[in-house]
């Protein structure tokens, strides 16, 4: 199978107009709440510098977003931009997930070789303004993190990547993410296969009676990106129950293959309304597209693709 996209790609433009959305906006969170679909989308603007912008829409298609960004740089941490969000509402508040890209590192020596790279996490009332909460893990290049949408064992779970594995995280206050309660998901496969070379985690996983569907992205090789999906245990999520070797979306547009950065679907946002799967991805690091699937099919395909 593969995803379809919506025929007046893409849905989101940078603004011309705008200091800080001028060249690109991309690899946005979605979140579908009281009959509304919210936005929180990375941008590049004269500086070059990632911030996170808003927009809310009725129909998912058009968007309306605030003329300045929510999230924007605040101290050495995140001097050089705030990338990829994620978001969930759980617990009647906004959860969001973002790579904080600066200068500085933020506690203890690295267990992990890397830094400049934080992977975030933050909770907001109204989806406007957030709280910044803190590292999910610190001085490692780590990154591709998102929540689920609910808690298991009475505890909040995330995936994270350390490249080029997807790893799982377990916290009981969002604040704490131990070491001991880390645990790696899956790795890229050893084939010559489109994720051969890193995987890491998409969008929020969507529940489903035979377990957790997971979006994720790989590349080869080549640095082209896919998509594709996994079925995770309800119980625990890593066990994997299935994990299909084709994937189901890869770049084909023009504004896919060539962009900021060539041959990128990237998402951060795979959404259920009604029967219906909403994909929003970033086109080539530049502009914000819509995929869509009915979720039976992907069911399907997930539980009995090749």
């Amino acid at each position: 199978m593969q995803l379809t996209r919506y025929p007046q790609n893409p849905v989101m433009l940078p603004d011309p107009t705008s200091d800080w959305e001028t060249y690109n906006v991309f690899n946005p969170a979605v979140v579908y709440d009281n009959g509304l679909f919210h936005m929180w989308y990375r941008a590049q603007g004269l500086d070059w510098i990632s911030r996170i912008g808003y927009a809310v829409s009725a129909d998912g298609v058009h968007w309306n977003r605030l003329r300045r960004p929510v999230l924007g740089p605040h101290d050495g941490t995140d001097s050089r931009g705030l990338e990829d969000p994620r978001v969930v509402k759980l617990d009647g508040e906004f959860l969001m997930t973002y790579t904080a890209y600066g200068r500085e590192y933020l506690g203890a020596q690295p267990t992990h070789a890397g830094g400049g790279i934080l992977p975030m996490v933050a909770r907001s009332q109204n989806g406007i303004i957030w709280e910044r909460l803190g590292p999910l893990v610190r001085g490692e290049d780590n990154k591709d993190h998102a929540l689920f949408p609910r808690r298991i064992g009475g505890r909040y779970v995330a995936f994270h990547r350390r490249w080029p594995t997807i790893w799982l995280a377990y916290s009981d206050d969002l604040l704490t993410w131990r070491e001991a309660d880390m645990a790696p998901v899956f790795a890229p496969r050893p084939e010559n296969t489109w994720d051969h070379q890193s995987v890491g985690g998409n969008g929020v996983p969507i529940e489903t009676e035979h377990g957790w569907l997971m979006f994720y992205h790989g590349y080869d090789q080549r640095h082209i990106y896919h998509i594709g999906v996994a079925l995770l245990d309800l119980d625990d999520p890593t066990r994997v129950v299935r994990r299909p070797k084709a994937s189901i979306f890869w770049p084909e547009e023009l504004w896919e293959l060539r962009g900021d950065v060539p041959n990128v679907v990237f998402s951060c946002a795979n959404i259920v309304v009604g029967d219906t799967v909403y994909v929003y991805y970033g086109g080539g690091d530049h502009v914000i597209g819509l995929a869509t699937c009915p979720l039976a099919e992907l069911v399907d395909f997930v539980l009995h693709g090749e």
